[in-house]
């Protein structure tokens, strides 16, 4: 008389997948709430880049330079007169303040040194011109 064997379904190895899960889930809500998600209103421009940026953290007053050449403070426009007016008394106001200028990359430079001028001639000791680092 033969006599066979059942053949029993062997158990594989099963990894617990839940805690994986819930680990991945909470590093996902731990970046997004530490991230930091700011963004700048304004006129659109694209800066020059430069390798050698360094963020400056101060009080700083932004004028930007539109691709066609407008004069922006905030997002109101203004005339070299009026930019020179307003520069001039938010200078004296707290002379510390830095100016920076965001020109577009493809504006002509003499438009460019127009407004610097204006800037220096309002009293700014300390103008910046904004850049932004290459893309790797």
């Amino acid at each position: 008389m033969l006599v066979h064997r059942r053949k029993r379904p062997r158990y594989g190895v099963q990894t617990p997948l839940t805690s994986l899960i819930d680990i991945v889930f909470l590093l996902l809500i731990y970046f997004l709430l530490t991230t930091n998600f700011l963004t700048e209103e304004g006129i659109r421009v694209q800066l020059p880049q430069a390798v050698s940026t360094v963020q400056q953290e101060d009080q700083e007053l932004i004028v930007t330079l539109s691709p066609e050449g407008d004069v922006y403070l905030g997002a109101k426009a203004l005339s070299l007169e009026n930019l020179l007016v307003i520069v001039h008394q938010r200078l004296e106001a707290d002379p510390q303040t830095a100016v920076v200028l965001k020109a577009d990359r493809s504006l002509v430079l003499d438009r460019v040194v127009q407004v610097m001028d204006t800037i220096k001639a309002a009293g700014a000791a300390r103008l910046r011109l904004a850049t932004e680092r290459p893309s790797p």
